[in-house]
């Protein structure tokens, strides 16, 4: 029997955030801990003090990262998720696709972002259908500095609008990249800001270096996402298509009270 590419790569893709969702229900020892204590914290969580998290499991929200190479699409998701910034020097370009997940608290709510980053490059273009499968927000992020990443973005639009689910309810956002390089720019913020406007999108700039509007980017995808009802059905429709793959195994099978008590350090 002849197996696609096409379909090897989404079953893979699809078996490695079954895999990561078991392993966050069952955690090693050395990646468990307790819910915060009161006192003073850095945490930029949106929920007030007089608001109580939820003791359901958090619910996934997955994202996506795309846009031409090397405008700082996993600069910007390691800034995000491990508070990391890797010089051009030290950083290199995506083979593929890579994710991480990240724990976060929302209006008294904990959510697990799974965040997808893939290359740019015409070559990884077979693991597309798999990448936008179940995604609910999508940031396309082009350089300021480099205009042809700008020009790039209404490909990257149809691209969006072909393979995702309902391409109508999910979240855009526009991202210009790179403006601690001003003197650099190619791209003005009112270019940007109106280019987002004409196509329904939100729009931030961000400096990954300086950590300028990371977080605030990825903290307006999840409230849009969490206020657009449409959006929840997308994901569990995305969950359903998983558990039908041949070898899947149904982590929501698993009790309440396997699933009580874990938490991820992300």
């Amino acid at each position: 029997m002849q197996i696609s590419l096409y379909q090897l790569t989404d079953d893979i893709l699809s078996q490695l955030i079954l895999i990561e969702r078991r392993r966050t229900l069952h955690p090693p020892n050395d990646m468990v801990s307790h819910p915060p204590q009161p006192g003073p914290s850095n945490s930029r969580a949106s929920h007030t003090p007089n608001q109580r998290l939820s003791t359901e499991p958090p619910q996934t929200l997955k994202l996506l990262l795309i846009g031409s190479s090397s405008v700082g699409k996993s600069s910007l998701l390691l800034r995000f998720t491990d508070q990391v910034f890797l010089s051009a020097e030290e950083s290199s370009a995506t083979i593929g696709v890579d994710f991480k997940f990240k724990l976060i608290d929302h209006k008294g709510k904990r959510y697990k972002l799974s965040i997808w980053d893939t290359a740019g490059q015409e070559r990884f273009r077979t693991l597309t259908s798999s990448y936008y499968r179940g995604a609910q927000g999508v940031l396309l992020v082009y350089d300021v500095t480099n205009r042809a990443s700008f020009e790039s973005l209404p490909s990257w639009f149809s691209e969006l609008d072909t393979f995702a689910h309902s391409p109508q309810d999910v979240v855009r956002v526009i991202v210009g990249n790179k403006v601690d390089k001003d003197e650099s720019r190619t791209v003005s913020t009112e270019e940007g800001r109106a280019f987002a406007s004409d196509n329904h999108a939100m729009f931030f700039e961000t400096s990954v270096k300086t950590r300028k509007g990371v977080d605030e980017v990825f903290e307006a995808v999840v409230d849009k996402i969490v206020d657009t009802i449409s959006l929840q059905r997308t994901r569990q429709g995305y969950r359903n298509d998983a558990r039908n793959l041949p070898g899947s195994i149904d982590l929501d099978a698993y009790s309440d009270d396997d699933q009580a008590g874990s938490w991820c350090n992300c």
